[in-house]
């Protein structure tokens, strides 16, 4: 005699898991213009490849017979695929059954997943919608008591984060629990106008007295640029190539070192437009991405947080094939000066290079820290202390390039001055303790008083001051160790990136990567 009966029966159990939370809930979902947890992960994983764990857990109705009568599946789903041919840990909330909220299904799926993923170091996308394994008040009811609360397999969130790639995609609203999952991971996503994220939904914030939608309370326009989600896309389709891109530039575990990349780009290219594309007159400003776009190999550069502290721009590229960290300041945006916000997302950027070992380049335009009553405000040298001390405490390979401005505390965090400087100047550069313009009166002020003339002497005074500006000047003091004619900058980056290479050390940092 086989076990065909059970067989059967367990495809029965399959197919019943596979119908969600009934027809009226997933019609509703897709009235909602959102897809369902399995579409999702037939749309993100590499055709066929998804091999699901736990299909048949959720809570079952039995008859008096002990034949089964019913049954709603866990809201969670999980189990290992293939992203571009990596293997890859999956894991779903399901809005269709009670929105994602917590049951016991979800709570050790939830945990399954992570554990998966730390163990087998293997890479781990998160497709969240829901309170994400977050509380309901009919839990009281259903279980007959509450609880003191206890964040489902969150140390192991924690440990992945020093330990693999965690990718967190927002797909629709996203509350409590699900939003700290969101955001505890090296790269998350929103859909705009489908994705919302908020610690309590609009129902529970109009008891504090605020009458708020949920795109009002937390759309992407809000989240991607307060510095709590990364990236902003127009679809769940989008979303899914954006994690692609994303895990192809790291390794899949920080016990291994990222691979290298296609050889599809010249690394001896020199871009003639370079030696023009910083303005002689220093009140003016330039773009800085297309200058990003030409020393990188060709379409590589993926941009991150780009929203949010706007002032520093930050990204992942290749060098012939080999995945850096760029990190770069925007002249359009404060003149690329620190801010509180700009801080916040150095820090958090370094780590992740650190974290995965990934070389940085820094093409370096940085006037110092914003400055004003809005800046004190803001605690901007205590983030900006941060962010230096994530420079000065990474140990990954660092290369800088002194575009224009490099002054002050903030301009110092060009690279750590305590280690072998690997950096270029372009005759562009500009640096010092404070701007000529904006230190000459403070140096100056008692002979300013004192002048008959005070502009004429002011005159006098920045003339003087322009004669030892040169770059030319420090580079005499091998202070300014090598000027560069711009159009060099990729085949020398090129270059340090083989030079680099080698010297990357896989394993544990000394410190794991916070959110």
């Amino acid at each position: 005699m086989s076990w065909e009966p059970e067989i059967e029966e367990l495809k029965r159990r399959v197919a019943l898991a596979h119908g969600l939370g009934g027809t009226e809930k997933v019609a509703r979902q897709k009235a909602a213009g959102r897809l369902t947890v399995r579409e999702r992960i037939d749309g993100l994983v590499d055709g066929g490849s998804f091999h699901e764990t736990g299909a048949i857990s959720g809570a079952a109705t039995y008859n008096d017979n002990g034949k089964l009568v019913d049954f709603r599946p866990a809201n969670c789903v999980f189990g290992k695929a293939r992203l571009d041919d990596r293997p890859v840990v999956v894991v779903g909330d399901d809005f269709t059954v009670r929105g994602g909220a917590n049951d016991a299904g979800i709570r050790g799926k939830q945990l399954a997943a992570e554990q998966l993923a730390f163990e087998y170091r293997l890479p781990l996308v998160r497709l969240i919608e829901g309170t994400g394994g977050g509380g309901s008040v009919k839990t009281l009811e259903q279980d007959g008591a509450t609880y003191i609360p206890g964040n489902p397999a969150w140390d192991w969130v924690v440990a992945n984060m020093g330990q693999v790639p965690v990718i967190s995609l927002a797909l629709g609203p996203v509350a409590g629990l699900g939003a700290a999952r969101a955001v505890t991971s090296h790269y998350s996503v929103m859909v705009k106008d489908l994705s919302q994220m908020f610690v309590a939904g609009p129902p529970v914030v109009a008891g504090v007295g605020e009458d708020l939608d949920k795109e009002g309370l937390g759309g992407s326009k809000i989240h991607t640029r307060n510095g709590a989600i990364d990236d902003e896309v127009e679809s769940e389709e989008a979303a899914f190539a954006k994690a692609k891109q994303f895990l192809s530039y790291l390794p899949q575990s920080v016990h291994e070192l990222a691979p290298r990349g296609p050889l599809t780009d010249d690394p001896n290219r020199r871009d003639d437009w370079l030696i023009g594309a910083v303005p002689r007159d220093r009140r003016k400003v330039y773009k800085m991405r297309p200058i990003i776009e030409s020393v990188v190999d060709q379409g590589s550069f993926m941009e991150l947080g780009r929203y949010n502290g706007r002032s520093v721009i930050t990204g992942l590229a290749r060098l012939d094939g080999w995945p850096v960290a760029i990190m770069a300041g925007d002249p359009f945006v404060y003149g690329g000066a620190w801010t509180a916000d700009a801080s916040q997302k150095i820090t958090r950027f370094v780590d992740l290079a650190e974290t995965f070992h990934l070389p940085v380049v820094h093409l370096v335009d940085c006037p110092g820290f914003l400055i004003g009553s809005a800046s004190e405000q803001a605690a901007t040298i205590r983030h900006g202390a941060r962010a230096l001390a994530a420079v000065y405490q990474a140990r990954t390979p660092w290369c800088s390039i002194l575009i224009r401005k490099v002054f002050g505390v903030a301009g110092a965090g060009n690279a750590n001055a305590a280690r072998y400087h690997y950096r270029y100047a372009w005759p562009s550069g500009d640096w010092g303790s404070l701007p000529v313009e904006g230190g000459l009166e403070a140096a100056y002020k008692s002979d300013l008083a004192a002048a008959e003339d005070p502009e004429a002497l002011k005159a006098d005074i920045l003339a003087r001051l322009e004669a030892v500006r040169s770059p030319f000047r420090t580079a005499e003091r091998f202070v300014a160790e090598e000027i560069i004619d711009p159009r060099d900058t990729r085949p020398l980056l090129c270059e340090w990136a083989n030079l680099a290479a080698p010297l990357r050390t896989a394993g544990p940092v000394g410190f794991p990567m916070r959110p």
